[in-house]
């Protein structure tokens, strides 16, 4: 009986030890997680910002492509169009 009650707290040691050693390892495997998401978080804003302005600059060549003077000058220039004699000009109206 003696021999039994002298280990009950050498089991008990253990066990509150291995909980320890246990909780202390989950610990650092939530630290590092938390550190890897974070350097992807940051990757990824930087990535974003970067995209962004990459749009920005998509937009502004777009609105220069697209003004009413390069038409008219592509159109002149490249394709050899003229502009049409007002009297050659006829405007449709829907009824």
């Amino acid at each position: 009986m003696q021999l039994t009650q002298s280990r009950q707290p050498l089991i008990l040691v253990f066990a509150f030890a291995l909980v320890c050693v246990l909780s202390a390892m989950a610990l650092v495997y939530t630290k590092h997680e938390s550190r890897r998401l974070f350097v992807e978080l940051e990757s990824l804003t930087d990535e974003r910002d970067r995209l962004n302005i990459e749009w920005g600059q998509l937009q502004i060549e777009q609105s220069t492509w697209a003004t009413h003077a390069r038409i008219e000058k592509v159109a002149t220039d490249d394709l050899s169009l003229l502009r049409p004699d007002p009297s050659e000009i006829f405007v449709i109206e829907r009824q």
